[in-house]
């Protein structure tokens, strides 16, 4: 089969398609013949060498949709020949607050995505909304489950409240969106491009403010009235503006962390008199995963889409991602297989 593989850092340049063996499903696992996968920053700083425990060579990729073509022992029957969305990662555990130490995102050291097949657990395929085509379906693993456990766990988002989505443009900005529309809440966001904010308001955001702007906190605030919950994955030097918006009792959730550590200290009698909370979130559980999947099936929820290549385009694909073009996600199509 094809893959795109990672044998040395360097950046995106590095990534080589290359003829790899077909995987066969051990005890209990499914092989799934995948049609479409779907970058994330991870990939992107795994190629760099900015992501820890990094081994190689490796088959980048944590999201992908396909079909179930082949069974191994002991795995459910029903489940050959369905279509699927793959959970995008391993080992959660049974704790709903918190993964396993061994927890791990696929591609990296498991086999990912980027291939023409892959094998994973029978209990990590689950069924793809119908309405949603190949290429969609593989946008909304790991960055949908990252934005649903921000948003409605660690973030307990309620209809009616108002919410601020940091950075739109990409994966888990957009559909932290997505999910806050969803639910009924109204929603703002901040972006350094103004075309990314006019997308934002055409996605259903109330409004948005250009984050280079120096009084962008205090613009927002008088826009918004302030804030209910804070879906951040940047940091750095708009940290304490996302925090000085925040109504009494307001959540400050934390993804990430693309700017840094922020370069000065936060306002602590407004943390504690304002009975706020910043917590931190990343990633999600195969139960948050179902939960996600039945909302999106339930309100035939579509993902934001950039841009599609092919699968031996995987180093354009990346070096767009690299360079923060995007508005949603960037996909990967494998094979010839005429997508829905």
């Amino acid at each position: 089969m094809k893959a795109i593989i990672l044998t040395q850092i360097g950046g995106p340049d590095q990534l080589r398609v290359t003829e790899v063996e077909t995987p066969e499903p051990a005890l209990g696992q499914v092989r799934v013949r995948l049609y479409a996968s779907a970058l994330n920053h991870r990939d992107v700083w795994i190629t760099l060498g900015q992501y820890p425990g990094i081994r190689l060579p490796c088959i980048l990729g944590s999201d992908g949709a396909g079909v179930v073509d082949q069974i191994g022992p002991e795995a459910p029957a029903d489940l050959l020949g369905q279509e699927v969305v793959i959970y995008p990662a391993y080992d959660w555990g049974d704790n709903p607050h918190f993964p396993k130490p061994t927890f791990r995102v696929l591609g990296m050291p498991d086999p990912g995505t980027f291939a023409e097949y892959l094998c994973v657990p029978a209990r990590h395929v689950f069924p793809k909304p119908a309405h949603l085509s190949w290429e969609q379906a593989a946008a909304v693993p790991l960055a949908g489950l990252t934005a649903w456990r921000a948003l409605m766990t660690q973030g307990a988002a309620q209809p009616g409240e108002t919410v601020l989505v940091t950075g739109i443009g990409g994966g888990v900005a957009t559909f932290a969106l997505k999910w806050a529309v969803a639910l009924g809440a109204r929603v703002f966001v901040t972006s350094g491009d103004s075309a990314k904010l006019e997308q934002a308001c055409l996605m259903g955001a109330a409004g948005g403010v250009n984050y280079r702007d120096s009084a962008w906190a205090k613009q927002l605030a008088d826009l918004s009235g302030g804030v209910d919950v804070v879906v951040d994955g940047t940091g750095g030097s708009t940290f304490p503006g996302c925090f000085s918006v925040l109504r009494p009792g307001g959540r400050l959730v934390v993804y990430g962390a693309t700017a840094g550590n922020p370069p000065t200290g936060l306002e602590m009698a407004r943390l504690f008199f304002r009975q706020a909370q910043i917590i931190g979130s990343t990633m999600g559980s195969p139960a948050e995963f179902a939960a996600m999947l039945h909302i999106v099936a339930e309100q035939r929820i579509e993902p934001a889409l950039d841009q599609v290549f092919a699968l031996d385009q995987a180093v354009t694909a990346h070096q767009r991602l690299q360079a923060a073009k995007q508005l949603g996600k960037i996909v990967l199509r494998q094979g010839k297989q005429q997508l829905k």
